[in-house]
């Protein structure tokens, strides 16, 4: 049986292209689960039949000519429906519940990347999220041309200018910076293991 938690926590891990972030969600979730926590590990947008769908969608790289407000609200519906479906049960139960990617990636790629303004997506944020706020995020920041090379480039949102991936990555430091209590920013340019350690460092601080 795993911990019993009050309420449960919500920890996302946030990052552009090839930034590493599912190798640390693992690492992450391995050393809570050894410490007797209940882990739930979900990815955006997905981790149910209905996001899923929305995924396939957004990820088609023969959609070109999707605009940044269909792709916005697509990302937004996803997330309905993961948060309802699969968060908030899981926090009712007193889970840790890890999230690759969440509501700062909508801001990161369709406010600084896209070129929405955040006062128009942010009010979307919190009806969607609902109480299902992040306690905890880390960013993994990696270069841009570095990042995208790991990736392979394969769906519609790798295939994007240089110059839009470039305004991602500017738009999660950004907001890091302005979150500075929640944010944890990793760089890439540590090795694997030197990340590992300060997320160690982190997770006994906080759990």
């Amino acid at each position: 049986m795993g911990k019993s938690l009050k309420k449960g926590y919500l920890i996302t891990f946030e990052g552009a292209e090839g930034s590493g972030k599912s190798t640390q969600i693992r690492f992450a979730s391995r050393l809570l689960k050894k410490r007797g926590y209940s882990v739930v590990i979900l990815r955006e947008p997905g981790g149910t039949a209905t996001s899923e769908a929305i995924r396939r969608i957004l990820l088609d790289k023969t959609l070109k000519e999707m605009e940044v407000e269909t792709e916005l609200l697509l990302y937004l519906a996803a997330r309905a429906q993961l948060v309802r479906e699969r968060i908030e049960p899981a926090l009712k139960k007193g889970k840790v519940v890890i999230l690759d990617r969440y509501e700062d990636s909508t801001l990161a790629y369709q406010s600084f990347g896209g070129g929405i303004p955040l006062r128009a997506i942010e009010p979307f944020n919190r009806f969607v999220r609902g109480g299902s706020i992040p306690y905890l995020t880390f960013l993994l920041d990696v270069d841009t041309k570095q990042g995208l090379k790991r990736s392979g480039r394969n769906d519609r949102i790798e295939k994007k200018s240089l110059s839009f991936h470039k305004r991602v990555r500017r738009g999660f430091l950004t907001l890091a910076k302005r979150n500075a209590r929640r944010f944890v920013i990793l760089s890439s340019k540590e090795s694997i293991k030197e990340v590992q350690k300060k997320i160690m460092k982190v997770l006994d601080a906080r759990f």
